[in-house]
């Protein structure tokens, strides 16, 4: 057990390297230090949680939208709302890899802020649309402008942190996400009122409001949002040194700061993170694939990291789109549908904060990752088994365990990678990567709930359950290959590294030797 939550020698990386000798620099003032991790919290994380939050709402409003008559005026039909769900996640996908490259030259404050100004705009026209393919290109330009937001926030969220720091924080940040499914139901409750208002039902309203709202935040937060912690305005001289010196003495050598031809090469032609979206059983029918995906390096683990993503946000997805709609096809009107919609997020919003002060201070990831899985599986059964006549209170607290158990593991899974990549540009191309084609699972999502199967939804809970189990399994895989690598870097198997050319071993992130994964 000692074992199991050891340390690793050394973490993830600043934005720059600290420069100067260690035998030469005093040890760091702990209270100065603490003042620092307060500041970074007061300013790193409010605005930025607060954007995403408008993100999440504006997302996933169509389902409080839907059964508030968009389906009805629109004259949808069929499987017409999941085409609209799946048409946002084309350009959210393609575009997360692009955006996060471009977010390491334009500050964090301008880009952010810009892009969220552009989907305010794309809500408010979801408001106005006077037809069905009004709606669809919306949700497309929707995925267009938000895709570079959430692995945006991430990415810069971790280069302020040291590993074991990092969880609480982004579990505080994600937590926007879980509000969002409970504010938006309270929100939309309130907007359905004004149905008749200027001759818009309330659906209408739903997307107007809250688009204008994102409109007027974005403008505010391009004053509010941080920039890179070596041009970061909120910091003195001396809180900048102290800020880069603490995180540069966790990395030592393990860089990747440069952006050249040998370092486009190691993250851009590892074929591994491309494939991980494919189903894990598919990856390993071909004889060629037991040297490629050997989750023993590195670039191995990039497959597990996106698969264990991919799994668990199709549910994640699935109870955001189709909460709502669930409860109202147990029975109860749409407007108490979505007030009890809320308590269901509260309560996993709790649940993310516990397992993320558990997680950070015990220095370890995996347990929590299998124990979200458990807990929403127990919920997954009991609304598989609702044909055999479960009480509707029953299928109701499934929801409960679903959606904690989902936002357990979801957070886990993405602070993770980013608790064992090194480099600025690694990073920001693989954690782009991890969502974005983890983000798949969006598509899965929307496409698994067929309207034929109300109320009792078998293929969607079905595959959400399945998907689940496969998030599990490369969560083991994934651990045990940290392990297993960490030991290969012990024996100094991988020294050979050192030999590399200097300006390529200066800039291999964390194939550097020396570097040890957390698990």
């Amino acid at each position: 057990m000692e074992k199991l939550f050891e340390k690793p020698v050394v973490s993830v990386d600043s934005a720059v390297r600290y420069s100067g000798s260690e035998d030469n620099l005093e040890p760091i003032d702990r209270a100065a230090e603490k003042r620092l991790l307060l500041k970074l919290d007061l300013h790193v994380l409010p605005m930025i949680t607060l954007l995403y939050m408008l993100a999440f709402v504006d997302r996933i409003n169509i389902g409080n939208a839907r059964i508030q008559g968009l389906e009805k005026d629109l004259h949808m039909k069929g499987q017409d709302y999941n085409i609209a769900l799946f048409m946002f996640f084309i350009p959210y996908i393609l575009l997360e890899v692009p955006s996060n490259i471009l977010l390491k030259k334009v500050p964090p404050s301008t880009w952010l802020s810009f892009i969220m100004f552009c989907w305010g705009v794309i809500t408010v026209c979801m408001g106005v649309t006077k037809s069905y393919a009004g709606l669809v290109v919306c949700r497309f330009l929707l995925g267009v402008f938000e895709a570079g937001f959430f692995p945006g926030c991430l990415y810069l969220i971790s280069m302020y942190y040291k590993r074991y720091e990092l969880q609480w924080r982004f579990n505080l940040f994600f937590c926007a996400a879980i509000l969002a499914g409970a504010w938006g139901g309270l929100f939309a409750y309130a907007l359905a009122n004004m149905a008749g208002v200027g001759g818009y039902n309330g659906w209408r309203w739903i997307f107007i409001i809250e688009g204008l709202l994102t409109i007027v935040v974005a403008v505010i937060g391009k004053f509010f949002i941080v920039d890179w912690p070596e041009t970061s305005k909120f910091l003195n001289p001396d809180e900048r040194n102290l800020l880069l010196r603490r995180l540069s003495e966790e990395v030592a050598e393990a860089q990747m700061d440069t952006l050249d031809k040998a370092s486009i090469r190691r993250i851009l032609t590892d074929w591994k993170i491309y494939v991980g979206s494919v189903p894990f059983p598919l990856l390993h029918s071909h004889s060629f694939l037991p040297k490629l995906t050997d989750p023993l390096t590195p670039s191995g683990c990039f497959t597990h990291r996106t698969i264990m993503y991919f799994g668990v946000v199709t549910t994640g997805y699935a109870t955001s789109f189709f909460t709502p709609t669930i409860l109202h096809q147990l029975g109860w009107t749409s407007i108490r549908a979505q007030v009890l919609s809320i308590p269901i997020y509260i309560a996993a919003t709790c649940t993310t904060l516990l397992t993320a002060l558990l997680s950070d201070r015990l220095h370890h990831r995996f347990l929590f990752s299998i124990a979200g899985v458990l807990i929403a599986t127990t919920g997954y059964v009991l609304l598989l088994a609702q044909t055999h006549h479960v009480p509707v209170a029953a299928r109701y607290f499934a929801l409960y365990l679903i959606t904690s158990g989902a936002y357990i593991t979801q957070p886990i899974t993405l602070t993770w990678l980013a608790n064992n990549l090194s480099g600025h540009y690694k990073r920001a191309v693989a954690v782009a990567v991890q969502i974005g084609f983890g983000n798949a699972g969006g598509i899965v999502a929307s496409n698994i709930f067929i309207t034929s199967q109300a109320p009792t939804y078998p293929v969607g809970f079905g595959v959400s359950l399945a998907l689940l189990w496969l998030s599990a399994a490369c969560c083991v895989g994934f651990w045990w290959g940290l392990r297993r690598e960490n030991g290969r870097r012990e024996r100094g198997e991988r020294d050979w590294r050192l030999g590399l050319p200097e300006g390529e071993r200066g800039n291999l992130g964390d194939d550097w030797p020396r570097f040890r994964f957390g698990y």
